[in-house]
């Protein structure tokens, strides 16, 4: 008796932490994504999505990823997003490869709209939203990085490129902090980029450039190198670390550059001295922000700066905020500034 009771509880607990598959209407098609809720999360929990590669899947990259596990030890939330099926048949994130030509879906709208109905859903953090993902999981999140600055906090790409298109059209309203780990010989996406469209994706931007960028747009003045410990000396290849950073936000630019490393997940396959998802975690968990209802500049204290900044949020009547709903009534009017003055002549 006392075993079955045991053998019941243990499925039991594992079934209500298993991930489920769901669905999610938007721009005119049913959408699915599976979503990984650990046991031990608590409200405002971070929230973090994992796009699979072009011809992959959201049960794949759940499978090899290992962002569950990782999940159950730090109290995230995962969201792993399934693309739709090109003229091909193949699953993809629409992020304008050349013979997408024709392809209208918009993943950008879907991951914005999922990530906000998520965030009030299940009570996890509209700041610290995440994205991550493997070659066109990781192009979708460079996209994000561009377009929906406003929703993600911060990107990780996993041998992941800018399509020029994206490159030369990308002006963040938020500059964030980017991660990219990427192999020297990925001959899917090719280090030095692919201008001239030879592989015939769409032209794109070597790594170099993309860093460059990112570095630029968070103001990073520093760079510190580092050749990490070459671990497991039977992978052929090694790590080079660069980091990048800025005196005057804490946004940094990170890059694992995996030396004679190909079109890898590292720690899974290919490279074995990092583990790629662990890696993306900490550089989510370091940037992480802590906040307060009020603090709209996040500067740690609410003040005049923010009165400011609500009082242009009601006039331009730009997007719901959040951070700016002083009574919790999911408006932003003008009874939160009284609210808001409230609060701070009491301080």
């Amino acid at each position: 008796m006392h075993r079955f009771i045991i053998i019941f509880l243990i499925i039991f607990c594992n079934t209500w932490a298993q991930p489920e598959l769901h669905q999610y209407s938007y721009g005119g098609f049913e959408r699915e994504y599976y979503l990984y809720l650990p046991e031990s999360i608590q409200p405002e929990a971070p929230l973090v999505f994992v796009f699979h590669g072009y011809t992959g899947s959201a049960a794949g990259i759940m499978d090899y990823s290992g962002f569950n596990a990782i999940a159950d030890e730090n109290g995230f939330a995962v969201c792993y997003p399934q693309g739709l099926t090109d003229n091909y048949g193949n699953t993809f994130f629409n992020v304008g490869y050349s013979f997408h030509w024709n392809e209208t879906v918009d993943d950008v709208g879907f991951a914005i709209s999922l990530a906000s109905y998520l965030q009030s859903h299940y009570d996890l953090s509209h700041i610290n939203t995440f994205s991550t993902g493997m070659s066109n999981g990781g192009d979708i999140s460079y996209l994000l990085a561009c377009d929906a600055s406003t929703t993600f906090r911060a990107v990780g790409p996993v041998a992941g490129i800018m399509m020029e298109w994206i490159y030369d059209s990308c002006d963040p309203e938020n500059p964030m902090p980017i991660l990219e780990i990427h192999g020297t010989n990925d001959n899917i996406s090719w280090w030095d980029g692919d201008l001239e469209d030879e592989d015939g994706w769409g032209p794109y931007i070597g790594v170099d450039t993309a860093i460059q960028f990112w570095s630029e747009v968070n103001n990073c003045t520093i760079t510190v190198l580092d050749t990490l410990a070459d671990i497991n000396t039977s992978d052929g290849s090694y790590v080079v670390s660069e980091n990048y950073q800025s005196l005057s936000n804490n946004n940094e630019v990170w890059l694992y550059k995996v030396i004679n490393g190909g079109h890898d997940w590292p720690g899974v396959w290919g490279n074995m001295d990092i583990n790629a998802s662990e890696l993306v975690w900490n550089f989510f968990n370091d940037f992480s922000l802590v906040y307060h209802i009020g603090d709209i500049d996040y500067n740690g204290s609410i003040d005049i700066g923010d009165i400011l900044l609500l009082s242009d949020e009601i006039f331009l009547n730009t997007n719901y905020n959040f951070l700016s709903d002083l009574n919790n009534d999911n408006t932003v009017d003008i009874n939160d500034i009284f609210a808001i003055l409230a609060l701070v002549l009491s301080i």
